[in-house]
């Protein structure tokens, strides 16, 4: 049977979300452009996109349900299901994952009882892996609502969830302070982050991700060259010279073989 329309949000929830939405809409030449900042409008009142949250946006666009659907079904980042307050991300794309990001996962489903895309009982954690979030310098890195944490282990997860569903203060390695997923959403909608001091802790580039910057600029000593099997010998550190990112001088990390542990194990893998 097909459903019954969506119902409106209560008066003053739709009244505060018309105000907030037509100072979005007013950014752009052409309103339909509004759509993806609103549709993270609408995930910051609810937690998701709801079916009322969609048709508010079409409503608001003049655009049709279908054509909002068909966008907010097409990205992952907007939720089709109530959610966690914190979306925790385990990065399983092929480096993540050879540096242990499979064994972070699977021994983060087991810890919180929870398969992918799902939320464990007390509302707090949604669990999902995610496709490569450009931080390869820092494998294997789980993101808690888009904010960054580098060079995990099983062991380091774990105490991140707990600490997340304790209501303990976790800090990100690098960017800004962890905040909510509605307040995530609400900022990715385009509004201010007016908690003290967080924008001034931004910044999401680290150390490794900028070695090659420095590089160019003349500011580290040369990096080896390690040559391809048979075309020659490998240079040797130059003194004073030291790694430039976690895979030059690997972290103890858990890999996803424990019978191949992460990194070189002999000279020739260097």
């Amino acid at each position: 049977m097909p459903q019954l329309p969506a119902p409106d949000y209560p008066a003053d929830v739709r009244a505060r979300l018309e105000a907030d939405g037509k100072e979005i809409v007013a950014r752009y030449p052409d309103s339909r452009s509004a759509l993806l900042p609103l549709l993270h409008l609408v995930q910051a009142e609810e937690g998701f996109v709801s079916r009322t949250g969609m048709a508010f946006c079409a409503d608001l666009l003049e655009l049709t349900t279908a054509e909002v659907t068909a966008v907010a079904t097409f990205y992952s980042m907007y939720r089709r299901k109530p959610s966690g307050d914190y979306q925790v991300g385990v990065c399983t794309n092929t480096l993540c994952a050879v540096m242990g990001g499979d064994a972070i996962f699977d021994e983060l489903k087991e810890h919180l009882g929870v398969g992918n895309n799902e939320t464990t009982d007390d509302g707090k954690v949604t669990l999902e892996h995610i496709e490569c979030n450009a931080a390869c310098d820092f494998a294997p890195v789980v993101m808690v609502n888009w904010e960054f944490f580098d060079n995990q282990t099983p062991e380091s997860a774990k105490r991140l969830v707990d600490d997340l569903r304790a209501g303990r203060q976790v800090e990100p390695t690098r960017g800004a302070p962890l905040c909510t997923y509605k307040e995530t959403a609400r900022i990715l909608a385009g509004f201010p982050d007016e908690r003290p001091g967080a924008v001034a802790a931004t910044g999401g580039a680290g150390p490794a991700s900028l070695a090659g910057l420095r590089l160019a600029r003349g500011e580290t000593p040369g990096a080896r060259v390690v040559h391809p099997r048979g075309e020659g010998p490998q240079d040797r550190p130059q003194p004073g010279s030291r790694h430039l990112s976690s895979h030059d001088a690997p972290q103890q990390t858990s890999a996803s073989d424990p019978e191949h542990p992460a990194g070189p194990v002999n000279e020739e893998g260097e």
